[in-house]
């Protein structure tokens, strides 16, 4: 679905990440969420591909990126693991310094590697987030319902991992079918390596330690962070879906001034929480616009 594209597995010092690169121009690194791979670029990545190198990985634990174990407070797959995964993917390639975007889970990790290494980051997009370290000292009924994976893949090994595992498929097909839209604007190829990648007990297993993660070390981390003043300090572009959870339950560009300095374009564009998927072109445009600074 990425034709032109070049596949390949890159050792890190914690993992190895599968990764897809195309096209020419400046560095961009596109970071997918939850429970995705790299194919939820599919449609973006190759229209930015006309003027930017850009660099599609699978996070650890998530498509064929390897699966580390998670470690006793689960801090192989705490956002700042996954970010210093992707300074590495990124150095490899020869990559010091790049522009990125993250969706859901990615974002996140992006939040983070903007965070620890803002050497490294010269824009940073962010789709459909909020900062969890916000999210989770405002905890809202509407954010409790719309987001429950939240709360029980955080469950203790192995409660989550037997039941999502006792029928996959099923468990990936209703928690994407979040809108009205339910699953028609899914590539049907795309959406077919989700499914294949869930339906590896492995990868049930590392996404389940991502959550954990979040709300333990993670959190511990934000906080220290926010205690600190530390804010994201490159230009900073938000995208929300007006219709998805963060777009009806919250006011993102109220909120993100407490984490990130310099934010230079916020919009909602008129979709769910599947940005790339279920509007690629706006979203394409408004990227191209941010990351050719446009705006």
């Amino acid at each position: 679905m990425l034709e032109g594209f070049t596949r390949r597995e890159i050792r890190t010092s914690g993992a190895s990440i599968v990764t897809v690169t195309g096209g020419k121009g400046p560095p961009l690194l596109l970071m997918h969420g939850n429970p995705f791979t790299h194919l939820s670029w599919h449609a973006v990545a190759p229209v930015l591909a006309r003027d930017f190198t850009v660099v599609c990985p699978d996070l650890r634990g998530y498509g064929d990126s390897s699966k580390p174990p998670g470690g006793e407070r689960h801090e192989n797959y705490s956002f700042r693991a996954m970010a210093q995964d992707q300074v590495e993917v990124m150095a490899e390639l020869g990559f010091t310094r790049f522009a990125a975007a993250g969706h859901d889970r990615g974002a996140r990790v992006l939040h983070r590697l903007c965070l620890d290494h803002p050497d490294k980051v010269e824009r940073a997009a962010f789709l459909d987030i909020l900062p969890q370290h916000y999210l989770l000292n405002n905890l809202n009924l509407g954010f409790a319902v719309f987001s429950y994976h939240w709360f029980f893949m955080v469950q203790p090994y192995d409660f989550p991992e037997r039941l999502m595992g006792a029928d996959p498929e099923y468990f990936i097909r209703r928690k994407l079918a979040k809108t009205p839209a339910g699953l028609s604007f899914f590539k049907p190829e795309a959406l077919a390596e989700y499914i294949r990648c869930i339906k590896n007990p492995a990868t049930i297993h590392a996404m389940c330690e991502d959550y954990r993660a979040t709300v333990g070390i993670d959190l511990e981390t934000d906080t220290a962070d926010v205690a600190a003043r530390r804010k994201v300090d490159c230009p900073v572009l938000l995208l929300w879906g007006a219709t998805g959870g963060v777009g009806r339950h919250h006011r993102p560009a109220e909120i993100w001034p407490r984490y990130a300095s310099d934010i230079r374009h916020a919009v909602a564009l008129p979709c769910g929480h599947y940005l790339s998927e279920e509007r690629p072109a706006e979203t394409a445009a408004e990227l191209h616009a941010f990351f050719s600074g446009k705006i």
